[in-house]
């Protein structure tokens, strides 16, 4: 029979906070195991010190690196799978043989903690118990006296490892804020902290619950004297913490006094790269106090000192319009952001929609260009759309399907190249094999098709294929098509390209 293997989580750092169950099983043990730095003492074997009995074998597993760099063919990553599954093996022998193993994690095993490498390795192959702890932040929390997080609040858990944009950004989404993983990295989430409005509101604990325990605000921090264990808490209060349900600002200002109405900018991001924002797009951002826009695409724009973020979903583009125009009637700075092109299946319509309310009279509204998708997708192929073209969205949630496919059979007798916004999502599956067929009743088989994906983005890629071989299960809404004329061709070098002139 084999022995059972136990993730014991040990808190974080007073042994008084264990639970009775992690107490009792590091008693009963007869493997316990704990992870370590190269020449460091392990903090859970040190909180569970007076628990371990003397009979217990004890599996000191050594990190061979805890830095990202090293001397090893995988670099960092294949180091530490390399040692993660030596480790599992050094555990499974104990396991075989019929010994209990107890591998002690700090704070809570499946929050942060190595212990989830080894469950990974072993947990389908032996009968496995996870006993949770009380995590670092909770002590922390304890420690500032400071309630983290109250009624609707929203607590957003960060690792200080995230790429400074990111986490400046989704500092400023969230109404509560745990930082993890500090040490080295502190400079960089202090930054962060003080480009999304946080950093008067953020409060650093260092060793909390343990001897040395330090708290204090998190601007007063010297990065030289950071440590390992220590983390930022933001702390929310819906009452009059740091930001409204609604993602109206409150970064400790007073709110502007409402005044004569404010320019409202509809703002095109491109495709997806920085670098295909344009000057005229950069310019109007950094000149706004309030950015309103789908999620993903508000996600696009840096976070700053003073700049409020108001994300919804995709389907409430007449919402997301008046409540900028709202924000913009009251004299704030605000721009509607779009992806691609605002005017080509975006925000900017929408936006106008709105604005014939009689009470947005007072409120301009400016549209600022952007790459489209197709100019993307097209320059990518080569010149697809050089002659007259057509551009058209698959997606009926805002008109009949017959209108779609009366208009797609103008266009395929018009004999234009065409190019597919919105050619599935995961309720529409159907209407692409549709529009495919009903152009092949117009179009040759051999008709020239582009499939553009993520153009501009990671995981980007492009086929040049036929309407007749085009397999229709194969696009989705991350997709735009480009389907050529009778004219169009792809050159000896597989660009594809459509002429200029029309033979009469």
């Amino acid at each position: 029979m084999t022995g059972r293997f136990h993730g014991v989580g040990v808190g974080p750092g007073d042994p008084e906070l264990m639970t009775l169950k992690a107490a009792r099983l590091i008693a009963a043990a007869d493997v316990v195991a704990y992870h370590c730095g190269p020449g460091k003492d392990s903090n859970a074997r040190r909180i569970a010190a007076d628990l371990i009995p003397e009979r217990a074998v004890q599996e000191r597993l050594t990190y061979p690196v805890t830095t990202g760099a090293a001397d090893h063919p995988g670099g960092y990553e294949g180091a530490l799978a390399d040692f993660y599954e030596e480790s599992a093996a050094r555990l499974a022998a104990h396991l075989d043989a019929g010994r209990d193993v107890v591998l002690l994690s700090e704070g809570d095993p499946l929050f942060y903690g190595s212990y989830m490498y080894m469950h990974d390795r072993l947990a389908e192959r032996y009968e496995t118990e996870i006993v949770p702890g009380v995590p670092a932040f909770a002590a922390a929390t304890a420690a500032a006296a400071a309630p983290l997080a109250r009624q609707t609040d929203v607590l957003t858990v960060l690792s200080g490892t995230l790429p400074e944009p990111e986490l400046a950004r989704r500092l400023a989404d969230t109404d509560a804020a745990v930082v993890m993983k500090l040490g080295r990295t502190f400079p960089a989430v202090r930054r962060a902290l003080a480009a999304a409005g946080r950093l008067d509101h953020a409060v650093y604990v260092e060793r909390a619950s343990m001897a040395g325990e330090r708290r204090l605000p998190a601007a007063e921090v010297d990065p030289d004297t950071v440590p390992y264990f220590s983390l930022v808490l933001v702390t929310g209060d819906s009452r009059n913490g740091p930001r409204s349900r609604d993602g109206a600002a409150a970064s400790g200002e007073a709110p502007r006094p409402a005044g004569p109405a404010a320019e409202l900018l509809v703002v095109g991001l491109g495709p997806g790269p920085d670098h295909w924002l344009t000057p005229e797009a950069r310019e109007a951002l950094a000149g706004v106090d309030h950015v309103v826009g789908y999620g993903p695409y508000v996600a696009r724009v840096p976070q700053r000192p003073g700049l409020v973020r108001h994300a919804s979903g995709n389907t409430v583009e007449l919402d997301r319009a008046r409540h900028a125009l709202d924000l913009a009637a009251g004299g704030e700075r605000v721009a509607v952001v779009s992806g691609g092109d605002a005017g080509i299946f975006g925000m900017a319509t929408a936006v106008f929609e709105a604005a014939e309310d009689p009470r947005y009279r007072d409120v301009s509204v400016r549209v600022v260009p952007g790459v489209s998708a197709v100019q993307a997708v097209a320059a990518r192929a080569g010149a697809p759309v050089g002659g007259d073209f057509a551009v058209m969205s698959l997606s009926d949630r805002l008109k009949p399907w017959k209108v779609v496919e009366h208009r797609l059979r103008a266009v395929a007798d018009a004999d234009l190249a065409l190019a597919l916004y919105n050619p599935a999502s995961r309720s529409r599956t159907e209407q692409i094999a549709t529009a495919r067929r009903v152009l092949l009743e117009h179009r040759d088989p051999d008709t020239v098709v582009v499939v553009g994906r993520d153009v501009g983005r990671e995981g980007e890629s492009l086929e040049v294929t036929t309407l007749a071989g085009l397999d229709p299960a194969a696009v989705d809404m991350r997709c735009l098509l480009i389907v050529g004329a009778s004219g169009t061709r792809v050159s000896p070098s597989g660009r594809v390209w459509t002429p200029r002139w029309v033979q009469p």
